[in-house]
């Protein structure tokens, strides 16, 4: 019975976004929703897609010191590509799980173990989002007499994060939680190979300080990002200081990350009308917009180049590798 109820949870699960954005648009005034989709001045968006490309190399530069840190040789133009790929995947599955898609393809590119690339690609997700959160907790402490329950729920979700993190990277606690994992959930017969899969994942493990330059460089591909969206808010003829905005869209943003929905979609929607019509006179409307135009601008124009790309690839992947085998 419990794991029938999982298996629906897991099918109903990615679409509640879906339904919060639909009730948002019932919510709204469709009407005002295309007036200011078509108000849009066009040449911010072109602005914001020329911030693209100092992005994609901060963001690509941050992921080669970890590849390097790991001893995992991988070109620079060439991880870039797998990222853009990853980016693709992501953009079209709950919580962006689908990033997890470079893992074959950087199997195919160095030979590595399954368990090795899969810990990389969850070490440099981790790193980048981490550096996200210094963001949040300013941005709650800015509204925090207006809007005091943003706090405590950062608070909670970063202290968590945090906890989760410190916890494996002791490799004795880590692997014995997965073999406990494993003994009590994974079938018998395929029980070997998963071991195997989680002996792999602390070979070459990355060093906390060599982690700390990510971290700055991951800052600043979420200011370009936020910047991004800052242009798209111009174009709307919306008037918000940016530093307010830099420090209170990544509230919004990380909101997107929770997986019940296709990349974020609704969660993220409905948390920045929340925000924003909150402290400032706009329009949920506006908001709504802006937060949709921004992500094609930031995630969907992203994964567009991801997908063209991986047509290109030589060898055709269609799923997840099967982790079990070496």
């Amino acid at each position: 019975m419990v794991k029938n109820l999982l298996n629906k949870a897991k099918l109903v699960l990615p679409f509640i976004g879906l339904i919060i954005l639909a009730y948002i648009f019932y919510s709204l005034d469709v009407h005002k929703i295309i007036t200011a989709f078509l108000s849009i001045d066009p040449k911010y968006i072109v602005y914001a897609l020329f911030l693209t490309l100092p992005l994609l190399f901060l963001r690509n530069a941050a992921w080669q010191l970890i590849l390097r840190e790991q001893k995992i040789q991988v070109g620079f133009f060439r991880s870039l590509k797998i990222y853009l790929i990853g980016v693709f995947y992501g953009s079209i599955t709950p919580g962006y799980y689908g990033q997890l898609m470079r893992v074959p393809y950087l199997k195919e590119k160095t030979g590595e173990p399954f368990g090795k690339l899969f810990i990389n690609t969850v070490i440099e997700t981790f790193v980048h989002t981490f550096s996200l959160y210094g963001m949040m907790i300013i941005g709650a402490l800015l509204v925090v007499g207006t809007l005091p329950e943003l706090l405590p729920i950062t608070i909670a979700w970063i202290l968590g994060l945090a906890f989760i993190t410190a916890y494996f990277v002791k490799r004795e606690r880590g692997e014995k939680l997965f073999k406990i994992l494993i003994n009590y959930i994974i079938p018998k017969k395929v029980k070997p190979h998963f071991n195997a899969f989680v002996d792999t994942f602390y070979i070459d493990f990355p060093r906390f300080k060599a982690m700390i330059l990510p971290f700055v460089l991951g800052i600043f591909t979420w200011i370009i990002v936020f910047s991004q969206e800052y242009m798209i808010l111009l174009g709307l003829g919306l008037q918000i200081p940016f530093f307010a905005f830099l420090l209170l869209f990544p509230i919004a943003n990380v909101a997107g990350f929770i997986p019940i929905t296709f990349a974020g979609l609704g969660t993220r929607e409905f948390t920045a009308i929340f925000i924003f019509t909150t402290l400032f006179q706009v329009a949920g409307e506006q908001i709504l917009v802006l937060s949709l135009v921004g992500f094609i601008v930031t995630d969907l124009f992203l994964g567009f180049l991801g997908f063209l790309l991986s047509l290109t690839e030589s060898r055709s992947i269609t799923k997840m590798p099967e982790i079990t085998k070496e």
